[in-house]
């Protein structure tokens, strides 16, 4: 950290982002390290003086720290992570960056540890601090220092459960943004040839709904991934994004244009290989239909042997019905291997399962509600 600043302030690798990189490392490692010093200084201090001396004072310095900034830092520095990771890669395209970061990672400093090895420690130190204050608290003999250290020890492990969440939540909210921007929703008239729309009603049906149905505080993304769509003729390429409510079908479609190596540290970790691959090949996913409510899908498994006259394998069949439960839509679909197929007819079977019995929940407790409200 301390050499890229020296190289920007001499007008070097002056578009690396210090902040996307290190996070608050800074801090960190003041902190860290004045936790640090502090224990050991007790310890110091106990050693050197004589027998008659009182026990040493850990609750004082665990209050001041643990209480204090301490995981606070932590956790800032940690939601940062997976981002600097996956920035930290697109840098490493570059000829100027690999070599500034490979005279860093020769120095002695770095114990022949690369800079991903690094990054993840202060991950691994909070992660410790619980056992630390465990075996401080078993070998502590005041029953009243013994409830305080357990307490420091819970606030802590209730500190990096609540930091596990946040980093959920946070990877899941950067990914359905990105998922906005990648997934185009084509118009009514273009999406479905049947409908005649004239230039003057267009702007009847501006959609304002695709924001809000790719919201992650309304629904979850539970699986996702490349499947082959079989027509008359021939076979599209289409990616599949299976939320909790609904199946999204998408066709992938590929740009002359690709991204440069600085537009891709903007892509976002959590999004799958496969979709960054689109997104740096300039690309975007066009929604083919309406999205399919998981109670009106019904998906079947084809038999190898009715597939075989057609040169179809590994396929299955997902079916869009109506509320009257007439099929609306059918698209035969083809895995590249059978665990594949398999795999994603669980997951559709299991999301349809889940959302079925989530429905049935609301209704009894609004059935519940309503009969409370009539004997009032």
């Amino acid at each position: 950290m301390n050499t890229l600043k020296y190289l920007q302030i001499h007008e070097y690798l002056l578009d690396v982002d210090l902040w996307r990189l290190f996070a608050n490392l800074e801090e960190l490692t003041q902190t860290s390290l004045g936790f640090v010093n502090s224990l050991f200084s007790i310890i110091k201090v106990y050693v050197e003086a004589s027998e008659t001396s009182p026990l040493m004072d850990f609750l004082s310095v665990l209050a001041k720290y643990f209480r204090g900034s301490l995981c606070q830092s932590h956790q800032t520095y940690c939601l940062n992570y997976s981002a600097a990771v996956f920035y930290l890669e697109s840098l490493r395209q570059r000829d100027d960056f690999s070599t500034y970061l490979k005279w860093c990672e020769q120095n002695e400093q770095c114990r022949r540890l690369h800079l991903p090895e690094l990054l993840v420690a202060p991950l691994h130190r909070l992660t410790r601090y619980p056992l630390l204050l465990k075996n401080i608290w078993k070998r502590s003999s005041d029953s009243t220092e013994k409830i305080m250290i357990y307490s420091i020890k819970e606030k802590v492990e209730k500190s990096i459960r609540d930091l596990e969440g946040k980093v959920k939540w946070l990877d899941n909210f950067q990914k359905f943004r990105h998922l906005q921007e990648i997934i185009i929703w084509p118009p009514l008239w273009d999406r479905d040839k049947r409908f005649f729309i004239p230039e003057c009603l267009k702007h009847i049906f501006k959609d304002h709904t695709a924001e809000h149905i790719l919201s992650p505080t309304n629904r979850h993304l539970l699986y996702e991934g490349k499947l082959a769509l079989a027509e008359s003729t021939r076979f599209l390429d289409v990616y599949l994004f299976l939320f909790d409510d609904f199946l999204l079908i998408t066709k992938t479609k590929r740009s002359k244009k690709k991204l440069g190596s600085a537009d891709t540290g903007l892509l976002c970790p959590s999004l799958t290989l496969e979709l960054q691959t689109v997104i740096k090949e300039g690309g975007s996913c066009i929604v083919l239909d309406q999205p399919i409510p998981l109670d009106r899908l019904v998906v079947k498994s084809i038999d190898p042997l009715h597939m075989s006259v057609f040169g179809l394998r590994n396929a299955f069949l997902i079916q869009h019905e109506n509320r009257y439960r007439q099929c609306i839509a059918a698209f035969l679909l083809q895995a590249q291997t059978e665990d594949i197929k398999k795999t994603w007819m669980t997951q559709i079977t299991a999301a349809i399962s889940c959302f079925t019995k989530s429905q049935e929940t609301k209704k009894i407790a609004l059935i519940k509600l309503s009969a409370e409200s009539s004997e009032i």
